[in-house]
This record gives C-alpha cells, structure tokens and sequence, in this order.
C-alpha cells in the first residue's frame, strides 16, 4: 500500500520523529513534543494524497493545488500564442506537480533567479523556476515550477522523451510556490482569477 507521503518528504520527517521518539521514551516528554513539530510540520506538507482525473475529453488539468490569481495572454517560445494561468501555492497547500495533459516531455529548462513572493507577477519571470514543455494530441502545453520566498528547492523528475499520463506526479517544489500553466490561446479557459485549484483533479481548460 503506498503511504501519501511524497518520497522528498520523509528526511524531514524521519529524524526529529525518531529523536522525538527516543526523549519520549528517556522521560523527557516536553522535549520530545517539541522536537515532534518539525516531524509533523513537514508530514502534512509533504503529503500526497491520490487523485481522481476527470473525464473530461481535451481537459487541460491543473498541475498543481493552490490559487488562481492571475490569467492573462501571452506569447511563449513553445506554446505560440497563449494563455498563462498562474497558481499561488501556500505552506499549507499540496506541494506535488502533476501532468496537465498526456504527452511528451519535450524539454526540461531549469533556470536560476531570484526568491522573490511568489504571488508578484514579475516572479515568472524572474525568480528561480524549472519549465516542463509537453507535446500533446492535438496541442502543446508548459509547465513552469516556480520558487518563491521560501521555496529553495524544485525537484523536478520529468526528462526530455519521458511520456507522462494527464494528472501523473512529476515533481513538486518546498515551501510554498507558483505554478504557471499555459496552453494554447482558443482553449476555453474554465476558471478565474481567486478559484482554488486541485492538481490533477481541476479542469484549468478545454482544447479547442
């Protein structure tokens, strides 16, 4: 049975668990309970729990959980002429990166930047981000992971010629972040700014 825990999580929640563990037993419960919050902290962070993907015929799925507060068109190297709906995670969100689309990975582009709020509109483009390009039937689509103020680290397991499944985990990025989605412009976009996104489960939009 897998445990909803993703696989980056447990350094975090191993070691001040298990000490927590070993004061409880010395006597030293004050301690121990303190030195557990850290342990249990980062369980709910790293959480993982499995999602259901819609039947939606061309949905174009949410790649990751959090809030929708920005969409806006723009023109993307890959993509051509599109629509970037960004998605604030906080702390508390689900932190797990999941496929929009079934398709091909294409490229993987990690470039380094700046820890700025991730909630600024400059951060797309100048904070730290890693952008996962899919080819799909009968469109292209990218991803791009995105560090903020406390986010330090993008784990991203997605490589050029992989070939991942609508809502399939590739990746996620601790603590707390900004995922851009763009797709094509001419997809009905089915949310607005300020709706609360689940990460393979929320249809974002529907190719044309």
């Amino acid at each position: 049975m897998r445990i909803p825990v993703a696989a980056e999580g447990w350094p975090f929640i191993v070691p001040p668990v298990a000490a927590s563990c070993i004061l409880a037993l010395m006597g030293w419960r004050g301690a121990a309970a303190a030195v557990a919050v850290p342990g249990l902290l980062s369980l709910g962070f790293f959480r993982d729990p499995e999602r259901t993907v819609p039947g939606v015929p061309g949905a174009v799925l949410a790649p990751a959980d959090g809030k929708v507060m920005a969409i806006a068109e723009v023109d993307d190297p890959f993509v051509g002429p599109a629509v970037r709906m960004s998605i604030f995670l906080s702390p508390l969100d689900v932190h797990v990166n999941r496929a929009p689309i079934a398709g091909v990975v294409r490229g993987v582009e990690y470039v380094p930047g700046r820890f700025l709020a991730a909630y600024r509109p400059e951060a797309s483009e100048l904070n730290e981000r890693c952008t996962v390009t899919i080819e799909g039937d009968p469109a292209r689509v990218a991803v791009s992971q995105i560090s903020g103020v406390l986010a330090r680290r993008i784990v991203c397991r997605a490589r050029p010629g992989d070939t991942l499944g609508a809502g399939e985990r590739y990746g996620l990025i601790r603590f707390g972040s900004r995922t851009d989605l763009v797709v094509p412009r001419g997809t009905e976009i089915r949310v607005r700014v300020g709706d609360r996104a689940r990460g393979g489960e929320s249809v974002m939009g529907v190719l044309g």
